[in-house]
């Protein structure tokens, strides 16, 4: 990876803010979005407004394999996916690698074939892909993608302090994910034992038995019946009811 160019005498070092992702409207991004995609979409595009001209789209590394989870344009999404499909190319290197990757000319590029001459058949001439910093098993690249060669050419330096701008926002991203799934699945197994514990209570009045042997009875008839305890268990109570059970005993309530 090249060093950054030396800032010229007299100059500030000061990054200029055309050159750097608004982190306050960021983060304000992120608690406004639907979820993880949502943010990730207009992350990839305030990045290509940023470091133009060009598009972005963002690698990530989940579920034991690379996927583009946002993209300016779809263009660059379907070249990320060329990649991926040949395990090889700029996003895959600088993801698995975690280093930084430039083609600033596609058609003297002699790595990562084919998917050069791809790229430059679809106008693509110059492509930059930085590493994306993240954490809990996770990695991915931020990737540029323009229609001139050189095009990133006296952009690099802004372009990483972007991508060391955006790991941090993501690496939130994912944590706020991991926690609603974490609820989301708590939240499932609070409900299943609600409706067990009620069809447990229905056996019991019915046969006159313990709540262990209640149980028992109701495992023996779902492997019986080759159907899941709790589906079995939402049959009972809704046969006896007359209604599904109400599943709103556990939303999560706001502080008055």
């Amino acid at each position: 990876m090249n060093s950054p160019a030396e800032t010229p005498a007299g100059r500030s070092d000061r990054p200029d803010p055309r050159t750097t992702l608004d982190t306050g409207a960021l983060y304000r991004a992120l608690a406004e979005s639907d979820g993880l995609d949502g943010f990730l979409q207009e992350l990839t595009e305030r990045a290509a407004n940023v470091v133009r001209p060009g598009a972005c789209s963002v690698t990530l590394h989940r579920a034991h394999r690379l996927r583009t989870v946002a993209a300016s344009e779809g263009l660059v999404s379907w070249l990320d996916h060329l990649q991926y499909e040949a395990d090889t190319g700029p996003c895959v290197t600088a993801a698995r690698e975690c280093e930084e990757q430039h083609a600033p000319d596609m058609g003297a590029e002699q790595r990562w074939a084919p998917f050069p001459a791809e790229a430059r058949d679809r106008g693509v001439r110059s492509m930059l892909a930085l590493p994306l910093t993240l954490d809990h098993g996770v990695y991915g690249a931020l990737n540029f993608y323009a229609g001139e060669r050189h095009a990133f050419e006296g952009r690099r330096e802004s372009a990483r302090r972007l991508a060391a701008q955006a790991s941090g926002a993501v690496a939130v991203a994912l944590r706020i994910e991991r926690e609603r799934e974490i609820g989301s699945d708590l939240r499932a197994a609070m409900l299943s034992r609600s409706v067990i514990d009620q069809a447990i209570g229905i056996v019991m009045t019915q046969r006159r038995c313990s709540a262990d042997t209640a149980l028992g009875l109701l495992r023996r008839r779902s492997q019986d019946e080759n159907v899941k305890l709790r589906e079995l268990c939402v049959r009972l109570v809704t046969l006896v009811g007359g209604a599904p059970p109400r599943q709103e005993v556990f939303t999560e309530r706001l502080p008055g």
